[in-house]
């Protein structure tokens, strides 16, 4: 299956990684705007570079796009790659509204292409185990859940594109670099029924926020708390998610859950043996996620697979974000599903 790329920025590398990993996959086609990095990007790993979408999605020789453009820009790129009967693989977010959200899901089904949505820490190996025992039900009654995102994001980080930390394109902490553990919130605990929270730009010149916290509540009665922020000194410290129950606790930690740091439970279970198997040390807080998620794509294409997350599965949490956004903007709790045009 071959798969052409646009946008050559800060994650197109994890991409272009993981399809060169799996057999099966080949990289056809990269394009970026910027032409220095079309042409990079196309040298190193030989194949042609456009600076031109549209003229990629007609020249190039593809099955599928992989869409890792600025947030805001994911619905129109993947609309037009739908169009032209290629598969949409998007980077998260999938949109930054949930009306633009649901336009690239039409456009999919119109066309008759899976939509994959990105969401490459659901497939860590220290998440895959909290999700066994969940779906075992070795947590009984769940109580509480937990994440915290201690990153840091200087400045020049967001004067490196204009786009970055805009409300037309990007969104901030919770849209773009937390995205990843909002959806493990609501992936791993199940719904949530409503959130509160509260936002602040403190020390990021940008039009969204750079620090956040956010109060859940689930529809199976469990409590959440989402604590985020680009300001830690001086480098990443945390991305953790923790999992307390009646009959069991669990913390994954690292820089991006990619570390068991706790795990107990009332009842003993044969992968109890694999907690310090599956711990890892990924380069950055990416992890290794890009690549089992390119063999899920590569089997549900040969209909051996369904998605690891589709593009309903990807609305879910961005439907959560904007109800953080909606909290925070209005200083009331929010419930879920949102209503109206958001």
């Amino acid at each position: 299956m071959r798969i052409a790329l646009v946008g050559c920025g800060r994650i197109s590398a994890n991409h272009f990684e993981a399809i060169d990993r799996v057999e099966g996959l080949e990289l056809s086609a990269v394009c970026d705007s910027v032409e220095a990095r079309a042409r990079e990007a196309g040298e190193r790993w030989q194949v042609p570079w456009f600076t031109s979408y549209e003229k990629m999605l007609v020249e190039a020789d593809c099955d599928a796009v992989a869409i890792a453009t600025p947030s805001g820009l994911h619905p129109a790129h993947g609309i037009l790659a739908a169009r032209a009967g290629k598969h949409v693989i998007s980077e998260k977010p999938m949109a930054i509204t949930l009306a633009s959200a649901d336009a690239l899901v039409k456009a999919c089904d119109d066309a008759g292409v899976h939509l994959f949505v990105v969401k490459q820490n659901r497939l860590n190996a220290t998440v895959q185990m909290v999700k066994r025992a969940l779906d075992k039900g070795r947590f009984g009654r769940l109580f509480l859940a937990n994440t915290t995102v201690h990153w840091s994001r200087p400045q020049s980080y967001y004067d490196q594109a204009p786009w970055r930390g805009t409300w037309e394109f990007d969104g901030g902490a919770f849209m773009n670099q937390a995205s990843h553990y909002v959806d493990l919130m609501q992936w791993l605990v199940g719904p949530v029924e409503s959130v509160i929270a509260k936002t602040a730009t403190m020390a990021r010149k940008i039009e969204a926020e750079d620090t956040g916290a956010a109060v859940l509540k689930f529809r199976n009665g469990a409590l959440g708390v989402i604590e985020v922020t680009m300001l830690t000194y001086p480098k990443n410290l945390e991305g953790s998610f923790t999992l307390i129950g009646e009959k069991g606790t669990v913390k994954v930690g690292g820089t991006a859950v990619n570390r068991i740091e706790h795990w107990a439970f009332a009842d003993a279970d044969p992968d109890d043996a694999d907690v310090e198997r599956v711990n890892t040390d990924p380069p950055s807080v990416y992890g290794f996620g890009h690549e089992p998620y390119y063999r899920n794509v590569l089997r549900v294409i040969r209909g051996e697979a369904v998605p690891d997350t589709d593009g309903r599965g990807g609305r879910k949490s961005l439907e959560l974000i904007l109800g953080i956004y909606e909290s925070a903007k209005t200083g009331r709790e929010v419930p879920l599903p949102l209503r109206g045009a958001l």
